[in-house]
């Protein structure tokens, strides 16, 4: 197929995780209906952020891969026949656990997961007390509707991983996300913080010649006793050479349905072959920290 449509998901998200997969399952049963070939979720949609707070309560929310959620996973993607990326909060054994994501492809079959690479740790999103880095490296599928990479959230800052992924072959990047804006901030540094969140992606798209689709959540989320974080939406596709394709708004659920054409992939990176030209030879301080 040259033209595959894209479906992703933006929605709030309540403190109940029966209730926020059953609804995900929901919006999944439904862009496939709008004729989605490959939907995404967003980043940990099973729950609130958790990681606003160091709680080792929350460590309760993780569960095996494969497991339930990725069993159900399953039988919808193999009933609609759609390919699905889905994140997850991993627990891979005791005391250690990922920020995951399973790609299943449109016969139901797990072809793998991604464990998140990059893990931050700032003021309310205490990444690191929770996640293990991933060691699963940079990674492609071929699936039924073409060959995708999966990054995450804080990896959509780093244009190595776009470019690791995208060597592999991958033809859409996909990015779940959590990422919204400290309340105290918004009116100083929104516009700044958001803009260079779409540039950086958008640019990834430019690098690479492919498609880019990020996936991130809406609504206000605050634990008790802290300012919490409100959610700015606002998922988004970018064509090969960075144009934006669609872009949802920053506070309504919406179901993002794009369809692409792979065939503009070839013909972008010929006529900016970024790829052919890459300095490969001079590239090796790339492995160090610093150039002191």
């Amino acid at each position: 197929m040259s033209t595959v449509t894209l479906g992703l998901l933006q929605h709030a998200c309540s403190p109940s995780p029966a209730e926020n997969l059953k609804k995900t399952l929901a919006l999944v049963a439904k862009a496939a209906r709008r004729g989605a070939n490959i939907i995404c979720t967003q980043e940990l949609f099973r729950s609130q952020y958790f990681c606003q707070k160091e709680d080792y309560d929350s460590f309760k929310l993780a569960e095996p891969i494969p497991g339930p959620t990725t069993k159900a996973f399953q039988a919808l993607a193999k009933k609609h026949g759609c390919v699905i990326i889905a994140s997850l909060f991993e627990k891979r054994a005791a005391g250690l656990y990922h920020n995951t994501a399973v790609v299943i492809d449109a016969d139901g079959a797990l072809l793998g997961k991604y464990r998140k690479m990059h893990i931050p740790d700032d003021p309310a999103y205490y990444e690191k007390f929770y996640f293990t880095p991933g060691d699963t490296g940079f990674r492609a599928w071929d699936t039924k509707f073409g060959r995708i990479g999966v990054l995450i959230c804080w990896d959509q800052w780093y244009p190595e991983a776009a470019r690791l992924t995208a060597m592999q072959g991958a033809e859409i990047l996909f990015y779940p996300t959590a990422i919204g804006w400290h309340p105290a901030e918004k009116s100083t540094q929104g516009i700044k913080q958001h803009g260079a969140w779409e540039t950086v992606q958008r640019g990834h798209a430019v690098a690479n010649g492919c498609y880019v689709a990020a996936v991130n959540r809406i609504g206000m989320e605050k634990p008790a006793g802290d300012p919490g974080l409100e959610f700015w939406g606002q998922s988004f596709v970018a064509g090969t050479s960075g144009e934006l394709l669609a872009k949802a708004s920053s506070d309504r659920e919406e179901i993002l349905i794009v369809p692409v054409d792979l065939d503009h992939i070839d013909a972008t990176r010929t006529h900016w072959p970024f790829l052919r030209d890459r300095r490969i030879d001079a590239y090796g301080d790339l492995t160090k920290r610093f150039s002191d």
